[in-house]
């Protein structure tokens, strides 16, 4: 899948909360990420790239059900969850409800972005579902809520379909072009593309 910056544009539109829903209405899990071998090896390998031992503060929009958030949590000491579509995070709270380390919150990006800083941002296959203008909204947003010295996470999804079309890979591009983030990892292979990026220590 030979790809160039700029080969593909976001979409018009952030893609609508109605959409999302719908999904959820058909099937609990309309990704199937809980059962996948795809999803549950990008979630072991998102997990495996995390630079430090421990977090203390952890945020993860667009989390799904939660499958994810059970795992950050065994590395962080708090982890908030976030999730736009009710049902997901009816899910999600029971997923997760044995563990008191973990909130799970309804929000919409970049609208409920939350108060605080976090030194640790987990973003996974969502920005490609939004508009130019709220992508760049979102990631401006999770930067500076971002501590110095603190680690972003985006894993995303590639079009293996047709290797085109915006995916993971012009996502990413989008993301790695923000100042004030430090490339530290990066994974590619033919299913999705993981990178973490640290706030540097001379930004305000």
């Amino acid at each position: 899948m030979t790809r160039a910056a700029g080969d593909a544009a976001p979409p018009e539109t952030s893609v609508s909360l109605d959409h999302f829903i719908g999904l959820y209405e058909a099937k609990d899990d309309p990704w199937d990420v809980a059962t996948k071998w795809h999803d549950r090896r990008k979630f072991a390998v998102t997990v495996a790239s995390l630079p430090r031992e421990r977090y203390r503060r952890c945020y993860e929009p667009g989390a799904s059900i939660g499958t994810l958030s059970r795992m950050l949590a065994q590395r962080c000491d708090e982890v908030l969850t976030t999730d736009s579509v009710p049902e997901a995070v009816e899910l999600a709270r029971q997923n997760t409800a044995d563990l008191p380390n973990v909130r799970v919150e309804r929000a919409e990006l970049p609208a409920d972005l939350p108060d605080g800083v976090f030194d640790l941002v987990v973003i996974g296959d969502l920005l490609y579902y939004l508009s130019g203008a709220d992508l760049r909204a979102t990631v401006d947003g999770l930067t500076e809520r971002l501590e110095p010295g603190g680690d972003l996470v985006a894993v995303h999804f590639r079009n293996r379909a047709t290797g085109g079309g915006y995916d993971g890979f012009n996502a990413h591009a989008e993301l790695l072009e923000t100042a004030g983030l430090e490339h530290v990892v990066h994974h590619e292979d033919e299913w999705f593309v993981l990178d973490v990026l640290r706030r540097s220590h001379d930004v305000a």
